[in-house]
C-alpha cells in the first residue's frame, strides 16, 4: 500500500496526553471521543483488558463515523498499571490514589497500553500492546500526601503520570517511556504505516 498522507487519523480519546502525542507525529488527525464503557470480565489477561479496550474505543467511533467514503484511521488506546495479580485503574478518589501509590512504591510494576487501529471504510482492524517495567521510588506518606494534592493522579491508571510531577517519584523504568505516559508511538507509526499512513 503506498504512503498515502491525505489519509487523517481519528483518535478515540479525549486524554490530552494522547493527543499531545499524536499531535508530535505531525499527521492529520482530529479527536472524536469514544463513551465507550470500560467495564471488562474479571478473568481477562492485562493484555486482553488493553487490547480488549482499546478496540471497543475505535469500534464506538467507527460506529460512529465509518463508511465506504470514510478516508480515516481510528485510534483507541487504554493503559492499565498491574502490580502483582491486582490491576490499577484510575483512582475512585484521593484515598484510593493513596492506597495505590502506598502500594506502589518501593516496589517494580508493570504498565501496559493497548493501540487499535480500524480502517474507517473497510472496518479491517489492527490491535496490539506494548509492556514497560517502571520501579519506584520508596515514598513517605507525607510524600505521597503531598503529590496528592497537586491533583495530578486523579485521571491517570495508577494514581501517577510519569509525563508531570510523577516523574520524581520513579526510579527507572525499562521499556518504552511513551508506553507509561499512555500511547506507545512507535508502536502506533508500525501499525499506522500497514494502513498507508507513514509518519516518516
Amino acid at each position: 500500500m503506498k504512503s498515502n498522507h491525505s489519509r487523517r487519523v481519528v483518535l478515540a480519546s479525549t486524554s490530552p496526553r494522547r493527543q499531545e502525542l499524536i499531535a508530535s507525529l505531525h499527521i492529520p488527525y482530529e479527536i472524536h471521543p469514544s463513551h465507550a464503557d470500560e467495564h471488562t470480565p474479571t478473568d481477562w489477561t492485562p493484555d486482553q483488558i488493553v487490547e480488549g479496550l482499546s478496540l471497543r474505543k475505535a469500534k464506538a467511533v467507527y460506529e460512529q463515523i465509518g463508511g465506504p467514503s470514510e478516508d480515516a484511521v481510528i485510534v483507541g488506546s487504554d493503559t492499565i498499571v498491574v502490580l502483582g495479580d491486582r490491576v490499577l485503574g484510575k483512582p475512585a478518589d484521593d484515598a484510593d490514589a493513596f492506597r495505590m501509590l502506598k502500594s506502589l512504591q518501593g516496589r517494580t510494576h508493570q504498565v501496559y497500553t493497548g493501540v487499535a487501529c480500524i480502517d474507517a471504510a473497510t472496518g479491517q482492524s489492527l490491535v496490539r500492546h506494548k509492556m514497560t517495567r517502571v520501579v519506584m521510588k520508596e515514598l513517605t506518606d507525607a510524600k505521597i500526601e503531598a503529590y496528592i494534592r497537586s491533583g495530578e493522579p486523579r485521571d491517570k491508571a495508577g494514581a501517577y503520570g510519569i509525563q508531570g510531577l510523577g516523574s520524581t517519584l520513579v526510579e527507572s523504568i525499562k521499556g518504552c517511556y511513551f508506553t507509561v505516559v499512555g500511547l506507545p508511538v512507535s508502536l502506533l507509526s508500525d501499525m499506522l504505516s500497514e494502513f498507508g499512513i507513514d509518519v516518516l
